[in-house]
């Protein structure tokens, strides 16, 4: 229980941030799952235009602090080597 006004306004505060990065954080997974799916699928000219904007968001996910800086680097080195081995029948 918090005991003095600013602490109460820092507990709506925290609140609203958790629920902007829970929804970020969701968003940055869907458009992972989307691209691995393309590149599932075959898809190299879909996975080749989709994987610029998925790397422009984990920087930016990355900027907000919502991921770690190392992570936000193994995924984008992660799926532009899946994107590049995609074409190759490999």
């Amino acid at each position: 229980m918090a005991h003095s006004r600013s602490a109460e306004k820092r507990i709506r505060q925290n609140e609203k941030l958790r629920l902007r990065n829970r929804s970020d954080r969701s968003r940055l997974r869907g458009d992972i799952k989307k691209l691995r799916k393309v590149i599932a699928n075959e898809d190299t000219d879909k996975a080749r235009q989709l994987l610029p904007s998925t790397t422009s968001l984990i920087d930016r996910m990355v900027k907000k602090g919502i991921i770690h800086e190392n992570t936000g680097s193994r995924y984008k080195s992660r799926l532009a080597k899946l994107v590049a081995t995609s074409g190759s029948g490999v």
